[in-house]
């Protein structure tokens, strides 16, 4: 039974069709989009028993779905803002996560002062797609924190998880494909070799949108690039692929 969760205003309870799993969202706020999604399913593959972090949790819904989807020993989610940790924090509460899922508000370029370097199996993360002050500035201070680099780059996000991982740990992250080349120049740069690029698509006739990377610390470079994802079929609706990763299949 899950526990009663008081919501504040504008919040909602989502279900997300994993092991009966659900997350506490604001509506205006920044809620979780696909992203977020194919992340945790490209992620899912992580061995039993590993130590996770997740660099810019949010509302925690890629820490949430690993919970469910892997059998990984601990995760912590690092989130900069306050409002969304503590709603972060409630949703671990809804779901009895406590033992598996702790939070740390505070931002990811200061992770030394928590954790001794070379700690974590695995890192995923994702990070904010556009440089600081570039596009539509969008006045929601949570949504502009979420989608530009204000609080920490690029850069950041890949030096701290060099930092962090073991030798060979893993590094998962979702990004756009036009900062691609900045993305594998930078884990490259900090010994976080690119062993994996899946590109996703919303239908076959759309450029891509979205890139997953894998990466493996002190690795040897080898690169494979996966099946192209797409979302939606000729008709309109979810492709078999999507539907399986949203357990309707």
């Amino acid at each position: 039974m899950k526990k009663n969760i008081e919501l504040k205003e504008n919040e909602r309870i989502d279900d997300l069709e994993c092991k009966g799993l659900k997350i506490i969202q604001n509506k205006e706020g920044f809620c979780f989009g696909i992203d977020s999604i194919l992340l945790s399913d490209f992620a899912k593959q992580i061995k039993k028993g590993a130590k996770v972090l997740d660099l810019g949790t949010g509302t925690g819904i890629i820490a949430t779905l690993l919970c469910g989807k892997t059998q990984l020993s601990e995760i912590t989610g690092v989130e900069v803002q306050e409002e969304v940790c503590e709603m972060a924090n409630r949703s671990i509460q809804l779901n009895h996560l406590e033992n598996r899922f702790k939070i740390i508000h505070d931002n990811i370029i200061n992770m030394n002062k928590y954790f001794k370097k070379n700690t974590f199996d695995v890192i995923v993360t994702n990070p904010p797609y556009k440089k600081e002050a570039t596009g539509v500035q969008n006045e929601d201070t949570r949504k502009l924190i979420s989608r530009h680099e204000v609080e920490a780059n690029l850069e950041d996000f890949v030096k701290i998880s060099k930092d962090m991982l073991k030798d060979k740990g893993e590094f998962y992250i979702v990004y756009r494909p036009e900062r691609l080349v900045d993305l594998l120049c930078t884990m490259r740069k900090y010994k976080i070799e690119p062993k994996k690029i899946k590109f996703v698509y919303s239908n076959i006739q759309a450029v891509s949108k979205l890139v997953l990377v894998q990466g493996i610390k002190n690795a040897r470079p080898f690169l494979k690039l996966e099946k192209n994802l797409y979302i939606y079929n000729k008709n309109g609706e979810y492709t078999d692929e999507i539907l399986k990763i949203y357990n309707k299949k």
